[in-house]
């Protein structure tokens, strides 16, 4: 994958994944029928006659940027956008105290723009909006989230924070993640790291330290040779990158983890490290790429710390790069054995049942591969869209040949169709996506959350753990389905799921 070339940072915007990766947002079918497409590179043009509900790119960038430390977010757009800020409040408030504890919590503006902006334009506002955040919060850094209003009027949002640039403290971050212009939200990660690498990382380096000697200077040398940038999102636990980073530190590694919960500042050392690691290709490929660009930092990015065999990939690729395999291997056989025995009395419990998945396509195809080892029947999946990422899990999943894929952001009538004739015992989901299943009387296991730990070994552990105590008892979920129903004809239930597709590469 390093053989991509990365050079976007000139423009203001990176591309959409539609361009840029080839992503299809749209199919119904089994799993290598999607490989298939995927690698013919026909699904990239598929679409729907009817769709319900579609993800915002601006949400989903905000859901990384407003965890920042010491910096404060101006989401330029009309008042709806940035409401979603009232979710995230709390968990970023919670998570950046336990890097920092005096770190404040989340702090955002919006420049509320109305009917008359919309004609006249909205740079007077936004102009207003960052010298109150300069002189109002003092922060590090203003990041501005350019939503789709004045991106269609044409405000020039550059050209304003270049010239207030010139007059405040802090780094003015420009990220434009408009939601009209992808239905791919996971380009909202490459709108972040934009913003991210042309205003805090790509010229505002640390200066060169000044070495006493060959002896101190040997010594840097040796930690930067050592020192990994663990790239999180922010729908991991905190509990997960601990996990990771004791991981890590077994082989003799410093850690370096971001960009969640970091400030400002700490971009300016990213280039001191000798590896960039993702946990998700989906989100840190873009990221990863140009850092290798600028400042030639190798990374690993195909490989996923779920479930047992990724996770033991995941630590040996780390390893190769260092000279560590033999090391690394005695730590995954180590970690193996002992997580086995412990989950011996689980995968009786589970052995079995049947699951439906949903969430992000790495996420998906890597739980797969963890609940199936665990004893259970995967019976289908959703991703939110597919790329070149995700073919190549595939493989890593068993009888795929058999299983059902949907690629769908929002979509919930797709869903349910599936849900109702697959009749799977349980529902692992993402976050905020799970009570169209709750409605349907399945138990509902919200995997990918930040109150979870599912990374590592000890998040096999818990997803064991936690499932096995679910499915003990779903009273709950059974008897809010005989109070409530979803807003679908009976019929429509006995119609195919995917009827509404187009072009699945036929």
């Amino acid at each position: 994958m390093e053989n991509r070339v990365y050079n976007y940072l000139n423009e203001k915007a990176p591309p959409v994944r539609e361009d840029r990766l080839k992503a299809c947002s749209a199919f119904g079918g089994s799993c290598c029928a999607l490989s298939e497409g995927i690698r013919k590179g026909c699904l990239n043009g598929t679409r729907r006659q009817f769709s319900q509900t579609q993800g915002c790119t601006l949400v989903l960038s905000l859901a990384i940027l407003n965890t920042v430390r010491n910096a404060v977010i101006v989401v330029h757009g009309p008042i709806g956008c940035g409401g979603g800020n009232i979710f995230f409040a709390g968990i970023s408030k919670m998570f950046k105290q336990l890097r920092d504890p005096k770190a404040e919590g989340l702090i955002w503006i919006n420049t509320n723009l109305d009917e008359a902006d919309s004609i006249s334009g909205g740079e007077a506002k936004l102009k207003e909006a960052i010298l109150f955040a300069e002189e109002e919060f003092r922060p590090e850094a203003i990041i501005v989230v350019n939503s789709c209003v004045p991106a269609i009027i044409g405000d020039d949002v550059e050209s304003v924070a270049k010239d207030l640039q010139k007059r405040i403290a802090a780094k003015i971050v420009t990220v434009h993640c408009e939601g009209f212009k992808s239905k791919i939200m996971a380009t909202a990660y490459d709108s972040v790291y934009h913003g991210i690498l042309r205003n805090l990382v790509i010229g505002n380096e640390k200066p060169q330290k000044d070495f006493i000697d060959d002896e101190e200077r040997y010594k840097a040398e040796l930690v930067k040779s050592k020192t990994v940038n663990l790239l999180n999102v922010s729908s991991m636990s905190h509990s997960d990158e601990l996990e990771l980073k004791r991981i890590l530190e077994a082989l003799g590694l410093k850690v370096r983890i971001l960009p969640c919960y970091s400030t400002p500042e700490d971009f300016e050392e990213i280039h001191e490290a000798a590896l960039n690691v993702s946990i998700c290709s989906t989100h840190d490929d873009y990221f990863v790429g140009h850092l290798k660009e600028h400042y030639n930092i190798p990374y690993i990015l195909e490989t996923i710390p779920i479930g047992i065999e990724n996770t033991n990939k995941w630590v040996l690729d780390i390893a190769e790069h260092f000279g560590l395999r033999q090391e690394a291997q005695r730590l995954v056989e180590y970690e193996t054995r002992e997580l086995n025995k412990a989950l011996e009395p689980y995968k009786k419990a589970l052995a079995n049942k049947t699951v439906f998945l949903a969430g992000g396509e790495i996420r998906v195809l890597a739980t797969a591969e963890l609940l199936q080892d665990l004893g259970l029947e995967v019976l289908g999946m959703k991703g939110y869209h597919f790329d070149e990422f995700g073919e190549k899990l595939i493989p890593t999943v068993k009888n795929n040949d058999k299983m059902v894929f949907n690629i769908a952001t929002g979509q919930p009538f797709e869903q349910s169709n599936l849900l109702k004739n697959l009749k799977p015992d349980v529902y692992v989901g993402h976050v905020g996506g799970n009570v169209w299943a709750a409605k349907q009387g399945l138990p509902v296991f919200p995997i990918f959350s930040q109150a979870v730990n599912y990374m590592g070994y000890s998040g096999v552990f818990e997803v064991a753990r936690r499932l096995n105590r679910i499915l003990k008892n779903n009273s709950f979920n059974k008897n809010i389905s005989k109070h409530t129903r979803l807003p679908y004809y009976d019929s429509w239930y006995e119609e195919d799921p995917f009827k509404y597709i187009e072009n699945q590469g036929k």
